[in-house]
């Protein structure tokens, strides 16, 4: 079987590209309410899943004993793009742990906000671990060790205690066994699991409905999810389409991309976790792939599904900003 083709990017009227994928969306007992393409073959979450692997921050204590509130939640839960505000509240969450910038074993790279690598580059600075855009989920690890007197070196490792951590909360919210047949090393060094996309959608699922999770699992569920709602800047930057897929509807809508054309999503009000993957890992085409779905599910509000669907609708321009072509969903996303 052969995943469908769900997005088509077209130069004038011509198809020039065509992105295949496939696209899960179950609620919180685990019944499919949409189901497109092969949603059983194991995918690699990346840092779609970040929200449940900052489950652990709040379960322990850490979030509480640092006085974290929805900003510190949200960017542990990013992958943000190295901006002045998320380099300097990662290093203000390590502070509270008293850690600086050396503790981090994610590695460095320039911003992704090209007016903040400008910026870096222009003052004469290099990039150091806080640009990187799991800074945020790390600086979380390592709190949780600190404030639960784990020894942190070493804390990106499989086996480790805080990637033990991390990974029964994976299986946990999943349903799927995270082992280490289907276990890889994420770019920001950490283990990532390949498991069916469709387990990562019941998992967020229950992330918005707490349904099957003991009650103090489904209150840091909560907290996480309504952290990332109310700061989306600070989950994804500027011009992300995390920030404008959450702005569109604040407060009713979660989304979460990750690498190689992954989306994880959650919709708390229908109680439905989404989950998604597009073949060649392309991102635009996931963003499209993830707007279209939301539409799709939230067609009851007329208004909030046409600015979904134009988000849907990505314009593809030339090099002196002239509208080209465009990237659309298919009718199997309609």
């Amino acid at each position: 079987m052969s995943n469908p083709v769900l997005v088509e990017v077209l130069r004038g009227a011509v198809v020039e590209s065509a992105h295949r994928g496939a696209v899960a969306v179950f609620d919180a007992e685990g019944k499919p309410l949409l189901e497109i393409g092969e949603t059983a073959r194991p995918v690699f979450p990346r840092s779609a899943v970040k929200a449940i692997q900052a489950l652990p921050l709040v379960e322990s204590g850490t979030a509480d004993a640092y006085g974290f509130g929805d900003r510190e939640l949200a960017l542990a839960c990013a992958s943000h793009t190295g901006e002045a505000a998320h380099v300097e509240l990662a290093q203000a969450m390590l502070a509270k742990a008293g850690l600086d910038k050396t503790a981090l074993e994610c590695g460095a790279h320039w911003p992704s906000n090209h007016d903040a690598t400008i910026a870096l580059a222009r003052a004469g600075g290099v990039p150091n671990a806080l640009h990187n855009n799991c800074s945020g989920k790390h600086a979380g690890f390592l709190c949780t060790c600190v404030h639960a007197g784990i020894a942190h070196r070493g804390y990106v490792k499989a086996g480790h205690a805080q990637q033990e951590m991390v990974r029964d909360a994976m299986q946990s919210v999943t349903g799927a066994a995270h082992d280490v047949d289907h276990c890889g090393t994420d770019g920001c060094s950490i283990p990532t699991y390949a498991v069916p996309l469709k387990s990562f959608a019941l998992g967020f699922a229950r992330m918005a409905t707490g349904r099957g999770f003991a009650p103090e699992r489904a209150r840091a569920a909560k907290r996480l999810l309504s952290a990332c709602m109310a700061e989306p800047f600070l989950v994804s930057g500027s011009g992300g389409a995390d920030v404008a897929l959450m702005q569109a509807a604040p407060g009713r809508i979660f989304v979460k991309t990750g690498a190689e054309g992954v989306y994880c999503a959650a919709v708390p009000e229908l109680g439905l976790g989404i989950a998604l993957k597009c073949d060649d890992g392309a991102g635009r085409a996931a963003e499209v792939m993830i707007a279209a779905v939301l539409a799709r599910l939230l067609r009851g509000d007329e208004g909030l599904a046409a600015k979904l669907m134009e988000l849907a609708h990505r314009l593809v321009e030339s090099r002196i900003g002239a509208k080209v072509g465009t990237l659309r969903p298919t009718a199997a996303l309609n």
